[in-house]
């Protein structure tokens, strides 16, 4: 039995994944994989995604620039979410152009979304007018 055959994936042989920073510990993003892009990611040492509205394989920073270099790939205790632990070159995670993925808050007391990163990289100059996401 491989090690990916532990896997729980869902019923379209996918599993999601949280990018964290290797160092800080952030959470830079949430994708999904399949079994060819965990292998993949492995072999090349860098985050390989599945994209589910593309339907295809999605090489972090492909486009970007803004490549995840995976320093450890861990499955949780109900084998079913990974984690990988990574170097986020270039300092852009999200398609916004900021670190992370994660740049809203709420704020209780008003009951809005506040926004608490500032874009580090036009989306414009990362993507042209592709508008191009990772999901």
């Amino acid at each position: 039995m491989s090690w990916l055959d532990e896997i729980k994936w869902d019923d379209r042989g996918l599993i999601p994944a949280i990018a964290q920073d290797h160092k800080t510990g952030e959470i830079l993003m949430v994708a999904w994989m399949n079994r060819e892009s965990i292998e993949l990611s492995i072999q090349e040492q860098r985050a390989i995604y599945w994209s589910r509205s593309r339907q295809k394989l999605w090489r972090k920073g492909e486009e970007s620039g803004n490549v995840q270099r995976l320093h450890q790939l861990r499955l949780d205790c109900d084998a079913d979410v990974l984690l990988l632990e990574v170097e986020q070159i270039g300092g852009v995670a999200c398609h916004t152009g900021r670190r992370s993925c994660f740049y809203r808050k709420l704020d209780v007391t008003s009951g809005e979304w506040v926004i608490d990163a500032d874009v580090i990289q036009d989306p414009e100059e990362l993507y042209g007018n592709k508008g191009t996401k990772g999901e």
